[in-house]
């Protein structure tokens, strides 16, 4: 058994909660503030409705593909290449910008989980190093704000977004590229997460010890089976102290 030194967190429905939330309104509203954006610097643009319809497919058509391949989109070169074709060309910033405007209204209903700043800030004071590993397409710059308002940026120094890497979880070059960047071992890594594909299995097959966040009565995994599950971050500081008391043989 290796003693851990590293916990890996999934980010939505692990870290932030979005709950049950109806994706196409969202969506639209989003939208309404790209293109609100467009038009103050200037621009030209089609009636909305036909602005949204685009931009609404090419975001379906492009993750559609990136479930079934699980090579992950990204975000700026959709919008990017979107724009031009309606004679839209923007700077880096500013697609950042519209990419951050499309992202708001989705932001504002996330929760943080209950738990979160105190086991980060625990298991931190513990001398265990800390990640974040999420399968997005949206922007780092985009998440990593989001992040700093809920008071988790400097928690999590590690971060590794799919849209980074070009690959979803459970590949094995997302997880790995975070572990690279800790300098870590996956036997000495727990990986914590909602899905029992993505993050149960993936952390699995990397040998890493898999960690299933299960609020309530969620505990159904099917074939993928966890080392542990948890209803809530805060019970995982004791799991990494048994873990590292019986390696020590204490």
């Amino acid at each position: 058994m290796s003693s851990i030194d590293c916990v890996l967190f999934d980010l939505g429905e692990t870290l932030l909660h979005f709950g049950s939330v109806q994706i196409p309104p969202l969506f639209e509203a989003g939208s309404q503030l790209a293109y609100q954006y467009l038009k103050d610097l200037g621009f030209d643009l089609p009636e909305f409705r036909r602005y949204h319809k685009k931009k609404l497919f090419a975001i379906r058509w492009n993750y559609f593909l990136s479930t079934i391949t699980g090579r992950e989109m990204d975000a700026l070169v959709i919008l990017d290449r979107l724009h031009r074709r309606i004679g839209v060309k923007l700077s880096e910033a500013q697609t950042l910008e519209l990419a951050s405007l499309w992202y708001e209204p989705l932001s504002r209903r996330a929760r943080i989980e209950p738990t979160a700043i105190q086991t980060l800030t625990e298991l931190t004071e513990m001398g265990i190093r800390l990640g974040l590993v999420s399968n997005t397409f949206v922007p780092a710059e985009v998440l990593d704000r989001h992040l700093a308002r809920e008071k988790l940026l400097d928690l999590l120094p590690v971060r590794v977004y799919s849209c980074q890497v070009g690959l979803r979880k459970p590949r094995r070059a997302v997880f790995q590229a975070a572990l690279d960047k800790l300098g870590a071992r996956a036997a000495s890594t727990v990986f914590v997460g909602d899905s029992p594909k993505a993050d149960v299995y993936g952390a699995n097959r990397m040998g890493m010890v898999s960690v299933l966040l299960a609020p309530g009565d969620r505990r159904r995994t099917g074939r993928y089976r966890p080392r542990h599950t948890i209803r809530r971050l805060a019970e995982l500081p004791d799991i990494v102290r048994a873990n590292n008391n019986a390696a020590s043989g204490s």
